[in-house]
């Protein structure tokens, strides 16, 4: 396995993110270290060629750019991807007590993960607080990750269930809800406030609302007799974001005429249409205010969109060897062979042969194989960021990502190779 460095600090990078919030704060510190400064949305920008900038929104999703050495009107190379992943959130009001003394927490479901891969495995408490502050228009966001096994969402035993393995239908309500305590020693009503309270070491009554999810704590591992894949939970599409970062951060010190972005939005897997997401107008914002911070108007901004390309980095789908019939007969990408470019003739994907083409040589360039992925035709596509984002900034571009098996489950499994080789094709790209 080459480049081991990046696969290890992937790892600490996914286990540092464990849900949104805490994924940009650790985009933020990686971009921090490697000379990149914060910027307000409410503040006046001033801006000159190579200064390295970044913008948050709502405190889980990041856009860091590297101001280019061209004129205003010259164009944008930008790579998007995004910080959520499926899972389960936290109601209000959570705790349910329960026969016998025992407390379970009330969720609900996040996107659309693989449900039973959530059973039976240590689970923990991760997210953002509000606390009340002196303007109550601005309250005081803290984020938690307690680090420790809290929780469980325990199976029924297969003697109260002897039709499981041949199919299981699960309520969200009732099958998936996490049990917290047997004996009611987290005494029910506020549980939750009060461990949130004491990690923070503030008082109960500061806490305002919360943003708080669960996650597994399995850690991240190589896996394979020739150690060629990796095993985590949320590498779609922390595995993206982390290629986009460290490219970034890797060509900056390589002059570029154009304004060089790693986007990275949130809520991709409800649909992006949200502040934060993709669906809104925040980098339609930050590239208009780039141009007009070094003094160019709307005709260059118009010249600068027309003169850009984006990457819509999400994940792929790899050919499972044990159903290889899932996939297009002609068309599968392999785990190992390079990343995907993704296709489909019902636009669900931004990719056409123009934008195909300029990602197949960027890899070839960089000395990267890439292969194609298409969704077998009786099989109905999603939309991706970039789709999503062409309809409101008319930009060329491509979708594409690194195969992966068991996509929103609870662990995924992606080749070591192809996260390498993503940062390889990211960082060619950031350097033309």
């Amino acid at each position: 396995m080459e480049n081991i460095e990046y696969i290890e600090d992937l790892f600490e990078f996914l286990e540092a993110s464990p849900v949104n919030f805490l994924a940009v704060e650790t985009a933020r510190r990686k971009l921090e270290a490697a000379g990149f400064e914060a910027l307000d949305m409410r503040d006046e920008w001033t801006l000159k060629p190579g200064d390295r900038r970044y913008v948050t929104q709502n405190g889980s999703a990041i856009f860091a750019f590297i101001v280019g050495e061209g004129p205003a009107h010259s164009g944008f190379h930008m790579i998007a991807s995004h910080s959520d992943s499926p899972g389960f959130r936290i109601k209000p009001s959570c705790e349910m007590p329960c026969e016998g003394g025992m407390t379970k927490l009330n969720t609900e479901v996040y996107g659309g993960p693989i449900l039973y891969t959530w059973f039976d495995r240590p689970l923990s408490i991760a997210g953002r607080v509000m606390l009340r502050s002196a303007d109550p228009m601005r309250p005081e966001a803290r984020t938690v990750h307690f680090h420790k096994p809290m929780l469980v969402i325990p199976h029924l035993a297969i003697h109260f269930n002897r039709a499981v393995n041949e199919g299981n239908k699960l309520s969200r309500q009732k099958d998936m809800l996490p049990v917290a305590s047997l004996t009611g020693g987290c005494d029910a009503a506020g549980a939750v406030r009060r461990a949130v309270a004491g990690y923070l070491a503030v008082n109960e009554e500061d806490i305002i609302d919360y943003d708080l999810s669960l996650y597994s704590c399995a850690l991240p591992e190589i896996v394979g007799f020739d150690s060629s894949m990796m095993c985590a939970g949320r590498l779609d599409d922390l595995s993206m974001v982390h290629a986009s970062l460290t490219a970034l951060t890797e060509a900056a010190a390589t002059p570029s005429g154009h304004t060089r972005i790693a986007a990275v939005f949130d809520n991709e897997e409800t649909g992006s249409g949200t502040k934060q997401g993709a669906g809104s107008p925040i980098l339609e914002h930050i590239l208009r205010r780039i141009v007009y911070a070094l003094g160019g108007g709307e005709t260059d901004y118009m010249r600068a969109v027309a003169d850009s390309f984006l990457i819509s980095a999400d994940n792929a789908h790899g050919l499972h060897p044990n159903y290889v019939e899932k996939q297009d007969p002609t068309v599968h990408p392999i785990l190992g062979k390079g990343p995907c470019i993704k296709v489909n003739a019902n636009c669900k994907y931004m990719t056409d042969a123009d934008s195909a083409a300029v990602f197949a040589e960027l890899c070839r360039r960089a000395g990267v194989p890439c292969q194609y992925f298409v969704n077998h035709s009786d099989v109905a596509g999603g939309s991706t960021l970039g789709n999503i984002l062409t309809s409101q900034i008319p930009l060329r571009g491509v979708d594409m990502g690194a195969p992966l098996w068991a996509m929103h489950s609870a662990c995924e499994t992606a080749s070591t190779d192809d996260h390498v080789y993503c940062i390889r094709a990211f960082r060619q790209f950031f350097s033309e």
